[in-house]
């Protein structure tokens, strides 16, 4: 059994592979801001669980050290170690341009994407320095370099931690601890629907890509779950949406994702 922490892990993505993982018999230390949406996630998380699998929770707020040191010991206190440290918390703006994305937003995602996963590194690599461990941190939008309209602020904070994964990369070569990166692809989150209900016109006119090249959080966890949980490289690059996807998207059959959202 795996004993895993997953930050920002109540909704989206985060939420889709803790449930992957407590249906393969593992356990896992869900996260989130607030207590409501914690106790929400391990309830329906305890209905999953298979073979032994197990959620429990814990309110965190990442962009703070001492409460994602916290979030540490409460997950070892829980399970009794951390084998697998994934730091997913982040959030999106993706609807306006850089020029026009307000002050609040942009320290949010500052604070919660860099930070966020700089902090959780720093803990996660403190804490397994004895017994060993794997660290995924997990990129999006623009983390290989590619400007995206209405993307510009969050790219920047996606780049920037894919250079700082690749510094941490090579900070533990030859320890007991292995760092990687997951770049999930284009997912419809909860975050995305929320943007997009402020904008329906540009969800309008990106429609046809988002039809052809995104997929739902659901479809995409089994296969990032299993390639983290197989990876035995430090360094590993886990990536959802490869060219060979992307050709069979651009070249099969096409389904209106959007409609399940009422879109």
């Amino acid at each position: 059994m795996v004993n895993a922490v997953i930050t920002g892990s109540t909704k989206g993505i985060g939420y889709a592979l803790a449930q992957e993982l407590v249906r393969r018999g593992h356990a896992v230390v869900v996260t989130g801001r607030t207590q409501a949406a914690v106790d929400e996630a391990v309830e329906k998380l305890g209905l999953e669980a298979r073979s032994g699998g197990r959620a429990a929770g814990q309110v965190v707020d990442v962009s703070d050290a001492k409460s994602v040191q916290a979030l540490w010991d409460a997950a070892v206190s829980a399970l009794g170690s951390v084998d697998l440290w994934v730091n997913n918390a982040g959030v999106a703006y993706t609807m306006r341009t850089i020029a026009e994305t307000t002050p609040d937003e942009v320290s949010t995602m500052v604070s919660t994407n860099m930070l966020g996963t700089i902090y959780g590194s720093q803990v996660a690599l403190r804490g397994m320095a004895t017994g060993g461990g794997q660290v995924f941190n997990i990129l999006g939008g623009g983390s290989d370099g590619s400007v995206r309209p209405g993307m510009g602020v969050y790219s920047t904070t996606k780049r920037g931690l894919d250079m700082f994964t690749k510094a941490l990369v090579k900070e533990v070569e030859g320890t007991n601890v292995r760092v990687g990166q997951v770049r999930p692809g284009i997912l419809i989150t909860d975050g995305w629907l929320r943007e997009a209900a402020t904008s329906p016109e540009s969800v309008q006119s990106q429609r046809k890509m988002v039809n052809i090249l995104s997929d739902h959080v659901d479809d995409v966890a089994p296969y990032l779950v299993e390639s983290m949980l197989a990876s035995t490289k430090n360094g590993d690059e886990i990536a959802w949406l490869t060219k060979g996807r992307m050709m069979k998207k651009f070249f099969g059959k096409k389904d209106d994702k959007l409609a399940r959202y009422g879109l």
